[in-house]
């Protein structure tokens, strides 16, 4: 299963690779280089290995907030999703792991934010006791140099200086705080619970990465971590001239009698986020820029269930099969950009999404088309995985719940492409289930379904689609209905042909019939929905794909929002 992971990810392989290898190389490489370097040899009198730990951490902090701009940039990613729309379609469906990859290094700065943070903290903590320190030893004489001259070293001047008071009154100091909190706030609001269910505080603490990045940038001004002057390592080098520090005579005449003299690290965090910084400025005025042109909404259906269908028209709006927008109310939020699946197809002349209640946003926006049609923004749309269902002559689809909407988007075209004789298609069947909680959910896909089922079995395709429909959720009433009508043509719980299954799929079982059915197939199978189907439907992918080459062959793709 590792082999074929590799083979299907080797983009995604060879980009972790790199990303963990030029991680490792810029630690190791900065660690030796403060923990060996002789400009660093005083500085480390005072601080020891703690040095070498916190600007190792501080390089790859640098790197990594570098790059954590860069799968965001969703124009960006459009931009290149078309530009290789020639490539395989392996590596054109890796760039939709970018939020998997931006979740990996944000983990990866809070880790390193902490090693940082432990390592400056144990570095106050040796300044603090050097500066006191009344011994006459090296540390000791090293902290008392800035009463002759401005070169000094220790950044603690006086006795009564706590960690605290450098924490909160220096510039590294408190931007580290800043950052620190800015990070730690952005992490923790970025679950998966909160996403799903209060959009709002995971939209408005994530755009504390200004604050981030311009802390990030003013951090390392103030260069209160020094090292001694190359002119001062030629006049007098440690290796010759550090034992006379601790015992120099008053009327000293040898060579070593001058004080080592003593100069800040440049700041440098600018040099490495400046470039994405710049890239994500212009993504954020094209965002802009999109957003004003005109957008028509031409119908408003409410479904049952609380699920609310918009129709638009946007002047060049073009669309592809299972992309998705970003939508704004100005009269709700002017700031809030949601996420939704476009539920029509490429062959239709209006764009279409369909909304339920997930969070405040989505309830007023619900409450307000009920009274009124308010101006809505568009931007998009993105690509994502689902493009490639017609690349597959089998597909399986997977949607649970309100994940549905992509296949909306899949079987409408699917049934265009037919209608027209479209001789691209090359999906020969269609496998498609849909896993839902309660009835409700049902309804608004219901006429699709029902007028798909009619129009394919008019022109003698009634095959091409083989659909299940799994109830999870559901109570007694439901079932005593289903006993009652259980020898009529239509479904009691949607009306349609196709019976509804209660409880979970086997997928072992749907599976083994696909393939049974396909010997010699390549079957593509999408899933929009939660993460644990994802893991058992990868799985038995994994378990059903031949190892013979010229046999059946299972691809998972799943949507990432």
């Amino acid at each position: 299963t590792m082999g074929n992971w590799l083979v299907n990810h080797w983009f995604s392989a060879a980009v972790l690779a790199a990303w963990l290898g030029i991680n490792i190389f810029l630690f190791t490489y900065y660690f030796l280089f403060f923990d060996q370097d002789d400009r660093y040899f005083y500085t480390r009198a005072i601080l020891g290995s703690a040095l070498a730990w916190a600007r190792a951490s501080a390089k790859c902090l640098n790197f990594n907030s570098m790059l954590i701009l860069l799968p965001v940039c969703r124009n960006l990613l459009s931009f290149l999703r078309g530009t290789c729309s020639c490539c395989r379609r392996t590596l054109r469906k890796q760039l939709d792991h970018n939020l998997t990859f931006h979740k990996l290094v944000a983990y990866t700065l809070a880790l390193l934010t902490a090693v940082h943070t432990i390592a400056h903290l144990f570095n106050l903590e040796r300044y603090n006791q050097s500066q006191q320190a009344t011994d006459g030893s090296l540390p000791a004489v090293l902290s008392k140099m800035h009463l002759q001259s401005n070169k000094w070293l220790n950044l603690i001047h006086s006795n009564e200086t706590t960690v605290e008071y450098v924490a909160f009154t220096t510039i590294p100091g408190l931007t580290g705080v800043i950052i620190t909190l800015a990070l730690i706030l952005m992490v923790t609001s970025s679950t998966e619970f909160i996403r799903r269910n209060y959009f709002e505080v995971f939209w408005y603490t994530h755009h504390l990465f200004l604050v981030y990045f311009a802390g990030l940038v003013i951090h390392g001004i103030a260069g209160l971590v020094r090292g001694q002057t190359e002119q001062s390592m030629a006049e007098v080098h440690p290796h010759r001239c550090a034992q006379y520090l601790t015992q120099r005579d008053q009327n000293c005449t040898h060579d070593c009698c001058k004080d080592p003299e003593f100069g800040s690290i440049p700041a440098e965090s600018w040099k490495w986020v400046l470039a994405p910084i710049i890239l994500y400025v212009f993504e954020r005025i094209l965002r802009v820029w999109r957003a004003q042109q005109k957008v028509v909404v031409k119908k408003v259906v409410m479904h049952p269930a609380r699920v609310l269908e918009l129709q638009m028209q946007k002047k060049g709006f073009h669309m592809e099969v299972g992309q998705y927008i970003f939508v704004n109310c100005p009269a709700i939020s002017p700031l809030e950009w949601h996420p939704f699946t476009l539920t029509s197809a490429p062959e239709e002349d209006f764009f279409s999404i369909h909304i339920r209640v997930a969070g405040d946003w989505t309830e007023r926006l619900i409450d307000t088309f009920q009274l009124e049609t308010p101006r809505i923004e568009v931007d998009g749309p993105f690509g994502t995985a689902s493009e490639d269902v017609f690349q597959y002559e089998v597909a399986m689809l997977v949607g649970a719940g309100i994940g549905v909407t992509p296949f909306a988007s899949i079987l409408k075209s699917i049934w265009y492409k037919f209608q027209q004789g479209d001789q691209t298609l090359k999906t020969k069947k269609i496998y498609f289930y849909w896993l839902c909680r309660d009835t409700g959910a049902f309804a608004w896909f219901n006429d699709l379904l029902a007028s798909l089922e009619q129009k394919m079995a008019e022109s003698g395709k009634a095959d091409f689609l083989t659909y299940r429909l799994f109830l999870t959720g559901w109570d007694t009433s439901i079932a005593n209905n289903v006993a009652l009508h259980f020898d009529t043509p239509t479904d009691t719980v949607t009306g349609l042909r196709q019976k509804t299954i209660f409880g979970r799929p086997m997928w072992n079982t749907e599976f083994a019939a696909v393939a049974a059915a396909h010997p010699r197939s390549v079957v593509g199978v999408f899933l929009c929905g939660p993460g644990a189907l994802a893991k058992s439907l990868q799985k038995s992918c994994h378990q059903h794909s031949s190892l013979d080459p010229r046999k059946v062959k299972f691809y998972f793709n799943k949507e990432n929002f």
